[in-house]
C-alpha cells in the first residue's frame, strides 16, 4: 500500500511561528508504525517558513525573505524528522512546479521516488522555497501532495490540518455547523460554497484542500482531510481502524470529470 500523507504548517507551528518538536514526536511515532507495516510512505511537509520566522524572530516583507526564511527552516523541518524518526531512513526531497509539469523531469523525480520506495526510504517532500518563482511555484503544499500521489499512483492521500473534515460551514463561526463524513465527488458549486483562506501561517485553507480532492479523484486516487492533533489520526486514516475527518471518494479516471475540469479552470 502507498500512502501520500501531507502535514500542514498550523499542524507543526505555533501561531507564532515557533516550530514545535513535540508536534512532529506525534506524528512521527505514527509514521514509524506503518512504516514497520511495510507500507509505503511519502510525507510532504509544510512548516518551513513558519521554522524560519520561529528560529529567526521575523516575518518576511519580502519574497527574497520569504525564501531566506524557508531555507533556515527546511534544515529545522528535516532535522525534527530526523530526530524522531531514528528507525526509518529518510531523504530531503524539493520539488517546482516545472519538475511535475515537465515530462522528462516528472519521470526523472518519479524514478528517484521508485527508487527511495525500493530502498524502503521515506521521502519529506516540499516545495524548494528557496528557488521558486511565481513562474515555477506550486503554492501551496496540499497541491503538491494531490500531485505527487497521482505521480506516485498512490492508494491514499491524507491531509492533515488544524481541521477535523469538510464542514456544512466555518465551525469556528457557526456553532451549528455539521462535519460532511463523506463526499463522492467535487463540484464547483462545493468549492464555492465551502472554500476559505487559510490561516496565518498556512497558506491554503479549504479551497485548496477541493482542490487536491479534485486532482485526487479524477485520478482515482481517495483523500482524507482530518485533523492532526486527533490521536492516532494517521493510523486510523490510513487502517481504517475508525472513521475520521472527511472522506473523499476515488472514482474510475474519467468518470465524473467535467464537474472536476470545470472547478480547475476556474
Amino acid at each position: 500500500m502507498r500512502v501520500v500523507i501531507k502535514i500542514g504548517t498550523s499542524s507543526l507551528c505555533d501561531p507564532d511561528g515557533q516550530f514545535r518538536d513535540d508536534r512532529v514526536a506525534g506524528l512521527a511515532r505514527q509514521l514509524l508504525v506503518l512504516h514497520g507495516l511495510g507500507v509505503d510512505l511519502l510525507v510532504v511537509t509544510s512548516g518551513a517558513v513558519g521554522a524560519g520566522i520561529g528560529r529567526l524572530g521575523r516575518r518576511p516583507e519580502t519574497v527574497v525573505e520569504k525564501q531566506a526564511l524557508a531555507a533556515v527552516g527546511q534544515a529545522l523541518v528535516m532535522q525534527a524528522y530526523q530526530r524522531w524518526m531514528p528507525e526509518a531512513p529518510l531523504a530531503q526531497v524539493l520539488l517546482t512546479r516545472q519538475d511535475l509539469a515537465s515530462e522528462r523531469r516528472r519521470a526523472k523525480a518519479r524514478r528517484t521516488l521508485e527508487q527511495l520506495s525500493a530502498w524502503r526510504v521515506i521521502p519529506v517532500i516540499n516545495e524548494n522555497d528557496t528557488v521558486a518563482d511565481e513562474e515555477i511555484r506550486i503554492g501551496d503544499n496540499d497541491t503538491l501532495a494531490a500531485r505527487v500521489a497521482v505521480l506516485m499512483e498512490a492508494d491514499l492521500l491524507v491531509l492533515l490540518s488544524d481541521v477535523d473534515g469538510l464542514y456544512t460551514a466555518d465551525p469556528r463561526r457557526v456553532p451549528g455547523a455539521q462535519k460532511i463524513e463523506t463526499v463522492a465527488w467535487v463540484t464547483a458549486e462545493d468549492v464555492a460554497r465551502y472554500g476559505g483562506k487559510g490561516g496565518a501561517l498556512g497558506t491554503g485553507g479549504m479551497y485548496t484542500k477541493l482542490m487536491a480532492a479534485i486532482i485526487a479523484q479524477q485520478a482515482g486516487v481517495p483523500m482524507v482531510l482530518a485533523d492532526s492533533r486527533e490521536t492516532d489520526v494517521i493510523l486510523d486514516a490510513v487502517l481504517g481502524r475508525r472513521p475520521v475527518g472527511t472522506r473523499f471518494l476515488a472514482r474510475a479516471k474519467g468518470e465524473g470529470q467535467d464537474a472536476g475540469e470545470h472547478v480547475g479552470e476556474g
